[in-house]
């Protein structure tokens, strides 16, 4: 069942498990606005506090621009110079998410929109989006785009903070910083359909996975073997765990409790 939520800028819906949080300003190419952004926070806190939401999807409205960065117009009469640590949310860096998040990747996403889709855990791209943090075109920074040596080759990552081009889909795809690629007309259902295959498997086994793929991103190989085998301990020893090889020995679907 559905249920949704909204505010002028940002919506939330539920559908079969995926939540889906949405950008609502097509007319300003989803730039991220003050309601925007205090928008996205909020969305992001009610997933992570709604238990019947195991996926969360984010994505922009219309066709054009899955997230064009930040709104020029408006930072520009706030004068604003550094932003803050809170300006935009940051999975892992100003809000901690557990659960698996994917950018469905509808238009362009450029600057905080690039930002917004390196920060999701998965990515999905209509064959029409382009990629690129264009900040060195306007004389702002990407602090923010720190991690992204670790997510594709450094030189490529060199080069799109540099000349602040954009990358087509197909090559964000390339580059390995996009999961799949699909037609414009394809891009809601086929996330949907990506987002249940997670959602369908053990939860406990889900968060674990999200936890151990970071890693090796802060800690030496040798260490992070040891601190996956205490992640993993838990889920070896959870009911869950059982309740998997039972049914699979009992060719049924299993029922995950989360515990």
């Amino acid at each position: 069942m559905a249920h949704d939520a909204s505010t002028a800028a940002v919506t939330y819906e539920v559908r079969n498990s995926i939540a889906w949080l949405t950008i609502n300003r097509p007319d300003a190419r989803n730039s991220l606005n003050r309601a925007v952004r205090e928008g996205l926070f909020a969305g992001v806190r009610r997933f992570n506090d709604d238990e019947s939401a195991k996926v969360l999807v984010l994505t922009g409205s219309g066709d054009k621009a899955f997230c064009a960065g930040g709104d020029l117009k408006e930072m520009s009469q706030e004068q604003l110079t550094v932003p803050p640590v809170d300006f935009v949310p940051q999975f892992g860096r100003n809000i901690e998410v557990d659960k698996p998040t994917i950018a469905a990747v509808n238009g362009a996403a450029f600057a905080g929109g690039f930002l917004l889709a390196q920060t999701c855990d998965l990515c999905i791209a209509s064959s029409t989006a382009t990629f690129a943090i264009s900040e060195v075109k306007i004389g702002r920074g990407s602090p923010w785009a720190a991690p992204l040596p670790l997510m594709i080759p450094p030189r490529i990552a060199m080069e799109i903070v540099l000349t602040g081009a954009a990358l087509t889909a197909q090559r964000a795809y390339e580059i390995g910083f996009v999961n799949r690629v699909v037609e414009p007309g394809e891009l809601a259902d086929a996330t949907q359909r990506f987002a249940e295959l997670i959602a369908a498997n053990a939860p406990l086994s889900v968060s674990a996975g999200k936890k151990t793929a970071k890693l090796t991103a802060e800690h030496p190989l040798s260490g992070a073997f040891e601190m996956a085998e205490k992640i993993w301990e838990p889920v070896y020893l959870s009911d869950d765990a059982q309740e998997g090889m039972l049914a699979f020995s009992e060719k049924r679907r299993p029922h995950w409790k989360g515990h």
